[in-house]
């Protein structure tokens, strides 16, 4: 069991002691803590349109269901916090180019490229209080589910709009129902192979397009084979109402997919 202390921006919901796997949802939240509020310089309306674009919705219904329907149930590791507040998958590697848009750890610009923050805006203060306790709490995470089984199973729950929006630096890619985005180090074969069998009555599967990669804690990431990690992104059209709409019949049927890999990687 992990013992360390977890922020309260995070929420593990404990499941099966003999399980892999992590269900990782790192962007489904639209929290946004008032002193955080007061950094961001949008109105009420604009910020309300940038959740409604930038929130991954109902991907946290998506994951607690997929884990109820398990008969292995997977841990869920789960961002209670809006992205807005920081972005916990920014890695060392991909900051110089998300950057170029405003979108680091700490975004400055929104997905329509207008100001998010001043430009003199210091992200210290977030990344201190936020990302670097979310960053120790899922490297604590996964090192507890490689204590008690031998392996950890990271995989990530996102969505994507169905039209790009203009932060996307690639956003001329293929847009599939379900893309996976893999890693060569930590996305062995059978794990695609299972994730492709689950979601393959959707009407398509693209691998890293339009987003690529997936998430793994700095302490293990191109390190620890015993780690293995898929993202998989849901286009939103497929089970919900867009933008920031209700979620559509179509969660359901996700979240038995979702269960189904889970059950395979188990």
């Amino acid at each position: 069991m992990i013992t360390a202390a977890i922020p309260d921006s995070i929420e593990v919901l404990p499941g099966a002691a003999d399980s892999p796997v992590i269900l990782h949802v790192p962007h489904s939240s639209r929290v946004i803590p008032p002193t955080v509020r007061s950094g961001i310089i949008l109105d009420d309306r604009a910020l309300t349109r940038e959740l409604d674009h930038i929130t991954d919705a109902h991907t946290a219904h998506l994951a607690a269901t997929a884990a109820a329907l398990s008969a292995t149930r997977p841990w869920q590791f789960v961002n209670r916090l809006s992205r807005l507040v920081i972005d916990p998958e920014r890695f060392p590697d991909e900051r110089e180019e998300m950057l170029a848009v405003g979108m680091g750890a700490v975004y400055t610009r929104t997905t329509h490229r207008d100001l998010l923050r001043l430009e003199d805006f210091d992200p210290t203060p977030l990344l201190d209080r936020y990302f670097h306790p979310y960053a120790r709490a899922m490297t604590d995470a996964v090192t507890d589910r490689l204590r008690a089984t031998g392996r950890a199973v990271i995989i990530d729950v996102h969505s994507y709009p169905t039209a790009p929006l203009p932060y996307e630096l690639h956003g001329d890619g293929d847009r599939p129902p379900i893309c996976l985005g893999v890693d060569d180090f930590h996305t062995p074969p059978d794990l695609k192979a299972h994730a492709a069998a689950a979601f393959a009555d959707f009407g398509g599967i693209g691998i890293n397009s339009p987003f690529a990669g997936t998430y793994v804690p700095l302490a293990h990431y191109g390190i620890d084979r015993r780690v293995s990690a898929l993202m998989v992104e849901i286009r939103r059209d497929t089970y919900m109402y867009e933008p920031g709409g209700a979620p559509g019949p179509g969660l359901e049927h996700l979240a038995r997919a979702l269960a189904s890999l889970v059950e395979k990687v188990s």
